[in-house]
């Protein structure tokens, strides 16, 4: 007993140590590039190497947003993170239609959209672009912004999530006199918060890393998203390390931001969404 209690915490104390030393190797190249980026652009290559600046300075995101557009980026951004949002409740919409209304051919309809799954995105774009096109919607925010509304994905976590609401709980706020928007919006939202957490988190992480559409139905500077503004950065001021680990850093502290406050829910609603 003595013996395999002995193992038992010298596996635990294994365990922890690897994930410890994981954890620190991994951490590492985000550390250099969260200390480059307040590093002056002469120390960056410096050897030896410093981990913490000897001349600390945020020159670098000042010029991120004085030598660059990264404001109008940041806008652009927004703007879509924030329609995306607007997504995300249309594909909550749906989500709700498939699980709890009854319909002809809904079934068909529901494996027709978990079809488009398979086909990889960029598979689409063409078609998508000349779509858009045709309709004069190409170099426009519009643009940039209505392909990705509907997403399939989206739509099939909150089906599957509804689907364990019970159908007694609708029946008896319509005998109460409720009507269907006012179940939506007051009954199933409330009810579904874990599920519209994790798919609010994945719908901001993909708006704010939005690059290659922007990239490919923009040809107008002013409507270029953070990513792409990004990799102008790389390309412009090649050789300005510290400039670059700046843009980078921009880029992916708000993501670790939110990503750390709401991590938990992404677990609990894949979860609750049957997804093992």
């Amino acid at each position: 007993m003595a013996t395999a209690t002995k193992r038992s915490k010298t596996e635990k104390a294994l365990v922890i140590f690897l994930l410890i030393a994981g954890g620190i190797l991994v951490s590492i190249p985000f550390l250099w590039m969260i200390s480059s980026s307040f590093k002056p652009e002469n120390e960056v290559l410096a050897i030896p190497p410093t981990i913490i600046p000897d001349n600390p300075t945020i020159e670098n995101y000042i010029n991120l947003f004085t030598s660059m557009n990264f404001a109008v980026y940041l806008r652009n951004t927004i703007i879509v993170v924030l329609f995306s949002f607007l997504g995300l409740l249309f594909n909550a919409m749906a989500g709700y239609g498939f699980a709890k209304y009854h319909f002809k051919g809904r079934e068909r309809i529901f494996y027709l959209v978990l079809a488009t799954m398979m086909i990889p995105g960029q598979v689409t774009m063409i078609p998508v672009y000349l779509i858009l096109n045709a309709m004069g919607l190409t170099n426009t925010m519009a643009g940039i912004i209505l392909p990705g509304l509907a997403v399939a994905f989206s739509i099939f976590l909150f089906r599957q999530f509804m689907t364990t609401i019970p159908d007694d709980l609708l029946e008896a706020a319509r005998l109460d006199g409720a009507g269907e928007f006012y179940i939506f919006f007051r009954l199933i939202i409330p009810i579904a918060k874990p599920i519209f957490a994790v798919q609010g988190i994945l719908t901001f992480i993909a708006g704010w890393n939005s690059f290659l559409w922007p990239l490919i139905i923009a040809n107008d500077e002013s409507l270029y998203t953070l990513s792409v503004g990004l990799s102008l950065l790389q390309g412009q001021y090649a050789n300005n390390f510290a400039l670059q680990m700046a843009g980078a850093a921009f880029m992916v502290i708000p993501i670790i931001i939110i990503f750390s406050f709401f991590q938990k829910y992404i677990v609990e609603g894949f979860t609750m969404s049957g997804i093992k």
